[in-house]
């Protein structure tokens, strides 16, 4: 079915990193005017790393934060770079950059700058520019005639900007607004508590006693890390059943120690377990993940974010109340995302135009109450709704738009990986035995449709 030009929209994507990118690029090629606001100086989203977090609030209370990135100074990518690129933009190793598998963050960052300039996706872009609010401007029947009211300031102006969409994607990410354990004084404890959000580099650390609260990927990066310059190092884990390989690298130093979940904290500076034991901290780190937050947001209570459950969507992307003129690009976690983000991408163009239907407001609503009953059945934390971590998933959400799926080797790549990185922790990025699959890749289409590239 081609698309109908009469169909085609003005629209407003919200961020330039990796989901923002990939839906200007999309939105363009089916057809539409694109606007990307991006509050920073440049594209990459999480991925440009900033350095600069003095002013932001350590616990991230702030409405609208100050820093995006929650990126720290060593960290590399979790997954192989093979399995990463779009499905038509290898991330391919180039001389004279970081040419690791896993490589650091800036070779990410590049990889997203060598995208948006192969695409010419910079002269969408409108850099330095806070989106401040969005909301309806007539709230009419469904699915008809919705326009959408985006109030933007540029960084070095006074005045707000005005202007009107008739659709807008929002693709702002889910790695900036520290959520927050409730741990018994909290509040009254007097020392130095902070979130991951603003950990960069260990220096501060340096012959302190340091409480490090979840032990997820960020947890562990950072307690590897800290260990090696500060006095003591306690991880604190919601549970003591640990990976092979984090308990390698507790036995390795004896100044890193495991202990449950934190009792409560008390105004002299001690720091009691569950299990009754207690340290005299210097500082706690809470790595304990991110919360969704749209501050700009203004749905009427269309649209919420109820214990991390953004919703309710249908297939992580659209409200049916409000669909197809607001959608959300992103938002699912545990899955090779740049491919994932790329479909999402594509179904919303598509819908959009008019080349695609989606089903009406009551199946999309029975759809999205299944899911959730399925999630529940399943004993899932409502918090982690939007894990995915099911490739099956990701196949048939690509028939949505007729999107390419997975590749087997890109699949088994990503699970050898994770495999290894679970017994191995220190050691998975730079040591593997994955090297069959690894040729399979890079003598597949992905790697090779592009030619050699400098």
């Amino acid at each position: 079915m081609v698309s109908d030009p009469g169909r085609l929209k003005n629209v407003c994507v919200i961020g330039a990193g990796p989901s923002g990118l990939v839906a200007a690029r999309e939105l363009r090629k089916e057809g539409h005017t694109v606007v990307v606001l991006e509050q920073n100086h440049d594209v990459g989203g999480q991925w440009l790393y900033d350095p600069n977090v003095e002013s932001e609030d350590p616990l991230g209370k702030n409405k609208f934060l100050n820093v995006h990135s929650s990126i720290y100074d060593s960290l590399r990518i979790a997954s192989p770079r093979e399995i990463m690129g779009y499905t038509d933009f290898p991330f391919l190793m180039k001389k004279g950059r970081d040419m690791r598998r896993f490589p650091g963050h800036k070779e990410l960052w590049l990889y997203l700058k060598d995208f948006c300039e192969w695409f010419g996706l910079k002269e969408m872009i409108r850099f330095n520019t806070r989106v401040e609010y969005v909301g309806m401007l007539d709230y009419g029947e469904f699915g008809k005639d919705l326009k959408w009211l985006v109030k933007s300031k540029e960084k070095t102006a006074e005045k707000v900007v005005e202007e009107v969409f008739e659709a807008v994607v929002v693709a702002t990410g889910h790695y900036s607004q520290p959520r927050l354990p409730s741990i018994k004084g909290m509040d009254a404890w007097k020392r130095k508590q902070m979130h991951s959000h603003i950990f960069r580099v260990p220096e501060p650390f340096r012959n302190e006693v340091v409480v490090i609260v979840g032990s997820s990927l960020s947890g562990q990066d950072i307690s590897m890390e800290i260990v090696e310059i500060a006095k003591e190092v306690y991880l604190s884990a919601r549970s003591l059943d640990i990976t092979e390989g984090l308990s390698k690298v507790i036995s390795k130093h004896q100044n890193l120690h495991l202990h449950p979940q934190i009792e409560s904290l008390h105004e002299d500076g001690r720091v009691q377990f569950e299990d009754g034991s207690c340290v005299i901290a210097d500082t706690i780190i809470y790595c304990t993940g991110y919360s969704y937050t749209f501050p700009f947001l203004d749905t009427k209570g269309k649209v919420i974010v109820d214990d991390n459950r953004v919703g309710p969507l249908f297939e992580h992307t659209f409200p049916p109340s409000l669909a197809p003129s607001l959608s959300f690009i992103g938002i699912p976690r545990k899955l090779i995302g740049f491919p994932f983000f790329e479909s999402q991408a594509k179904w919303i163009a598509q819908v959009l135009s008019g080349k695609r239907r989606l089903a009406s407001w009551d199946d999309m609503m029975q759809s999205i109450k299944e899911f959730y009953r399925s999630r529940e059945l399943a004993g899932i934390p409502k918090s982690n709704t939007h894990d995915i971590a099911d490739f099956q998933y990701c196949d048939k959400y690509a028939d949505y738009s007729e999107s390419p799926y997975l590749e087997e080797w890109r699949k088994q790549l990503c699970i050898s990986s994770i495999v290894n990185s679970l017994a191995n922790l220190e050691t998975y990025r730079d040591s593997w035995d994955d090297d069959e699959l690894l040729q399979e890749a890079l003598q597949s289409p992905h790697f090779t449709q592009l030619g050699a590239q400098p």
